[in-house]
């Protein structure tokens, strides 16, 4: 029998996917999804190309099993669940294009302290896997890596009981084309907790999809995207509570100067059956300017009863009051800006868990701040 890699044996996914990419085509403003960031534009005759793009692991924690896609005969552990079923079309497009990723797993039962840190670099389509196995924890540091386009498919399995902190820094990258789709399944019991604080690219946008399957099961979102010249920063979530007694909160805070441009689409839907499921959603922003934009859309799909749901948007400017009370003290113009934009992006960088990662997390936005006012 001929040994395949991964990639190979997944061949009849891939022609799948292959087909939805060209019935659909390159997403653009006319597609609901996609009307705040239209990728067929921002890309133009250049297209998505079939270029394969790289990962980088400058940590790998002692205990954790890793796979190169691209070699042959697999484990168990791959073949059960890579290359899923999708109906996203960047997430099928980088499943037809990319001939190449990295799968990485935590055994059950394995607490791993120090962080693993993985990094997208290079242009074109790359894959990834991460499964976090039964009663297992992991600390997941995400980096981002300047590009033309890249569009990277990133697979998450957290299985019963076990724990995910992932942080994903996104950084200031004016004439990049980034897109990244992460589906996340999780078991009973498990625990996503995801942070993504982003500085904008020409186009930037971050999808997660996921599914809590388990009774018990949680995700916890946050992030913080700061803006300034003409970058543009896309948050899309979907929580699927499929399961009862599940649980999920997303807190997204934007400030948008210049011409930036914020966007948040979170959507819930709570199964039938899903008895039980609490879900809330908060996104806001702060525009520092007329040309400034901020589009937030939060929604609920419930098709269950007894349970507890709620969203909310909100859009403004600086408190007036506020920083006239700041300046009545002393404090310069530009330093009473930045103190009031800190504490409103707080909230949701205090929501990381892991200190860490939470000091990370807000070093860079500190360090933004001071460009921005």
């Amino acid at each position: 029998m001929t040994a395949l890699s991964a990639i190979a044996l997944s061949e009849a996914r891939r022609a799948k996917a292959a087909a939805l990419v060209r019935e659909r085509g390159l997403p653009h403003r006319r597609i609901e999804e996609w009307k705040y960031s239209d990728l067929r534009a921002a890309l133009g005759e250049a297209g998505i190309g079939a270029v394969v793009a790289e990962y980088l692991i400058t940590n790998l924690p002692y205990g954790m099993d890793v796979w190169d896609l691209t070699r042959q005969d697999p484990p168990a552990w791959v073949t059960e669940n890579f290359a899923g079923s999708t109906d996203n079309t960047m997430s099928a497009a980088s499943l037809a294009l990319a001939d190449g990723g990295i799968a990485l797993r935590v055994p059950a039962g394995t607490t791993l302290t120090d962080p693993l840190k993985l990094d997208f670099t290079g242009a074109g389509h790359v894959r990834a896997l991460l499964v976090v196995e039964d009663g297992a924890s992991l600390n997941l540091v995400e980096g981002v890596g300047p590009a033309e386009f890249r569009n990277v498919g990133f697979e998450i399995v957290l299985g019963k009981g076990a724990r995910l902190e992932h942080l994903r820094i996104c950084p200031a990258l004016e004439d990049a084309v980034l897109v990244e789709e992460a589906a996340v399944r999780i078991a009973a019991g498990g625990v996503y907790r995801g942070h993504f604080t982003g500085f904008g690219a020409r186009l930037s946008r971050m999808e997660l999809e996921i599914a809590l399957q388990g009774e018990g099961a949680q995700a916890h979102l946050s992030g913080v995207a700061l803006l300034d010249g003409a970058r543009h920063s896309d948050v899309t979530t979907h929580v699927t509570h499929a399961a009862g007694n599940t649980n999920s909160t997303q807190l997204f805070k934007h400030v948008a100067a210049a011409k930036g441009r914020a966007v948040y689409q979170g959507k819930v839907t709570v199964a039938q059956g899903a008895n039980g499921s609490d879900s809330l959603q908060t996104a806001k922003a702060l525009l520092l300017g007329e040309t400034a934009e901020a589009d937030l859309k939060p929604e609920l799909e419930i098709f269950a009863d007894d349970v507890k749901c709620a969203h909310g948007a909100a859009v403004g400017d600086l408190d007036v009051e506020s920083l006239f009370y700041l300046r009545s003290r002393g404090i310069p113009q530009a330093q009473a800006r930045r103190m009031l934009l800190q504490a409103f992006l707080e909230d949701a960088v205090a929501e990381i868990a892991n200190i860490d990662n939470r000091e990370l997390a807000r070093t860079e936005v500190l360090t933004a701040l001071e460009a921005v006012t």
